[in-house]
């Protein structure tokens, strides 16, 4: 009788843990987003201007995540002042499920960045029908969308960034080298944006300082002895910085949204600031 009752207690205990650990990743981790802080400087030269890069990625607007929540990621990141911000594509989950055209745009026109906002196409920006209103909904909301292009920001002090874009590597057609000769003379600051983090093996040596990337959720769930899931184009880089060559580095966004199933677990939301010395 003891045993039994024991057993009981220790199965209640056990259904009782389970129950709050899957409310925590369904109700309380997805909206819980990190701002995560990092200092880079341009190589071999004397800092005198530090320009302030947010990148958000993979919103994938939802049921589940919806435009009253990006409408508070909108203040968390004017909170933060940015000089540039850049959005590593996947704007809706699935966009024939969601139509929220009118309310995005409408949140995503409210971000403020001094030199301007930029974005790339992601896989999901493709899918769902997307296609047909993700380039007006960038270009409404204030976003400079690049494909296989580049510009130059040339800042108050006079120094040159050049922000490129990929085009996504699963739907679209990405071209490394159409998008660097985008590039004039010797910017002092190079950064790559692109949605599929695993295509920065395709870039020579030096092709840029930074590659920002997305889609990989960081594997959106971590659990104890089991290997989180890996997405297509995302499974040799997941999240945080890579050295791909001595000269660039790698940043993988684990991203706004969820994919699949609502749900994180030890992989909460981030917001990425890159503070660059010029």
């Amino acid at each position: 009788m003891k045993i039994l009752k024991r057993t009981l207690i220790f199965m209640l205990c056990l259904f009782l843990t389970a129950a709050l650990l899957a409310g925590y990743a369904f109700k309380i981790e997805p909206f819980m987003v990190f701002t995560h802080y990092y200092d880079l400087n341009a190589p071999d030269r004397k800092i005198t201007q530090v320009i302030r890069v947010v990148q958000l990625s993979d919103i994938q607007v939802n049921a589940s995540y919806t435009e009253n929540k990006l409408e508070e990621l909108v203040d968390k990141v004017n909170d933060l002042s940015p000089d540039v911000i850049v959005f590593t594509g996947d704007l809706f989950d699935n966009f024939s499920k969601y139509k929220a055209v009118d309310a995005v745009t409408s949140a995503l026109s409210a971000l403020n960045a001094s030199y301007g906002k930029y974005a790339v196409w992601g896989n999901r920006d493709y899918g769902g029908g997307a296609s047909r209103v993700y380039a007006d909904i960038m270009s409404n909301s204030g976003f400079t969308l690049l494909k296989n292009e580049g510009i130059t920001v040339t800042t108050t002090k006079g120094h040159e960034l050049f922000i490129g874009g990929l085009d996504d590597a699963l739907l679209g057609f990405p071209d490394i080298s159409t998008t660097l000769r985008y590039m004039e003379d010797d910017p002092d600051y190079r950064i790559i944006l692109l949605h599929e983090p695993d295509i920065a093996d395709r870039f020579e040596a030096g092709s840029a300082n930074l590659l920002l990337a997305g889609h990989s959720h960081g594997g959106q769930v971590k659990l104890p002895f089991i290997k989180s899931p890996v997405t297509s184009l995302a499974e040799k880089y997941t999240s945080g910085f890579y050295d791909i060559d001595n000269n660039m580095k790698l940043y993988v966004n684990t991203g706004i949204g969820t994919s699949h199933i609502p749900a994180r677990f030890m992989v909460p939301p981030e917001i990425a600031v890159f503070n660059i010395g010029l």
